[in-house]
């Protein structure tokens, strides 16, 4: 039930998105021309209202949506698999990873990573900066939760001040595009981006779900999941990649948007409690409801500026964190 009213809720914020902007669309209008493109039947009526429609609106609310489905459900693996509720792709340093693989391949070319395109190497950027968080955020062979966050404050902080020396390299034009990896933004979306993107969130989305009964073991730790035939080490494994996937591909097409999983996990475990059969599928709708609504603020708040999606998610994620690192008074000891 809970599934089926979040999904009303997206789609009504979607087409209420593609509806609203510096051109206001009447929803009757914005369903037409949607229903002609994906179905064929109908007319599109005035020719410029179809252009704003399909091919800018259209696909920027898509793209926003499965952004913020992704990052809610990579942060909600993070958190179980470090058995620490401040963990996110941004804390745990994913994605500045995949910020400085893509910012390398802007500036310095393909050649510098072996060839990689930007998705390629912010894929193999967020991998990398997550294997160093684990590695460093292990205490006598274990992972240690609160040692796991702050390795991955200082790497993420490492990896930001080369992302930040590379744009010293960069040309204006160049600079431009780095920014837009720093700040986040879905403005110039695609239609030719959206396959991968929903290809990898769907199938991630759905895989981690069938992982549900052993996350769930996870939650009791390592040695009761072990007991309860849990390959705890191989199954880490997984998640950490399938987890730099998501992070990796969502970064790949909307830069540095940060907290989307930190605080979308938490507000959905409030709700509905921490079983991963509930909570990942439902972690993915809040977070596309989440980020369209962020998405639209951000090009209505200060017309006929848009704001960078990055400014508003920390203007919002930031308290939050506050106020999770407050109720969660057991990390005060490492």
């Amino acid at each position: 039930m809970a599934v089926g009213a979040l999904l009303v809720v997206l789609v009504a914020v979607m087409v209420a998105a593609v509806s609203i902007g510096a051109v206001n669309i009447p929803v009757g209008d914005v369903w037409g021309i949607l229903l002609h493109h994906l179905t064929g039947r109908g007319t599109t009526g005035d020719p410029a209202l179809d252009q704003i429609v399909w091919t800018f609106r259209a696909p920027r609310v898509a793209l926003a949506a499965l952004v913020g489905a992704g990052l809610a459900v990579a942060g909600a693996v993070l958190q179980t698999l470090v058995s620490n509720p401040l963990a996110d792709p941004v804390v745990l340093g994913f994605s500045y990873g995949a910020s400085l693989g893509a910012v390398l391949v802007i500036t310095l070319g393909g050649a510098a990573l072996g060839g990689l395109g930007v998705s390629g190497a912010a894929f193999v950027g967020a991998l990398a900066a997550g294997a160093l968080v684990f590695a460093l955020g292990q205490r006598q062979g274990r992972l240690a939760p609160t040692r796991l966050v702050l390795a991955g404050v200082a790497v993420g902080y490492v990896l930001l001040s080369v992302t930040s020396f590379v744009q010293l390299l960069a040309t204006p034009t160049e600079l431009r595009t780095v920014m837009f990896w720093m700040l986040g933004s879905v403005a110039g979306a695609q239609w030719s981006q959206l396959p991968t993107v929903t290809v990898v969130v769907l199938t991630s989305t759905a895989l981690l779900t069938l992982f549900g009964r052993r996350l769930n073991a996870l939650l009791a730790g390592d040695e009761s999941a072990t007991a309860l035939g849990v390959d705890v080490n191989r199954l880490r494994a997984v998640l950490l990649v399938i987890s730099a996937l998501l992070t990796g591909t969502v970064i790949a097409v909307a830069g540095g948007v940060g907290f989307v999983g930190l605080m979308i996990p938490h507000l959905v475990r409030l709700t509905v409690g921490a079983d991963h059969r509930r909570l990942l599928p439902l972690s993915a709708l809040l977070g596309a409801v989440y980020l369209v609504v962020v998405d639209l603020l951000s090009r209505t708040v200060n017309r006929p500026n848009e704001l960078p999606l990055g400014i508003l998610t920390a203007l919002l994620g930031a308290p939050f964190f506050l106020w999770l690192l407050r109720r969660n008074k057991g990390l005060d000891t490492i």
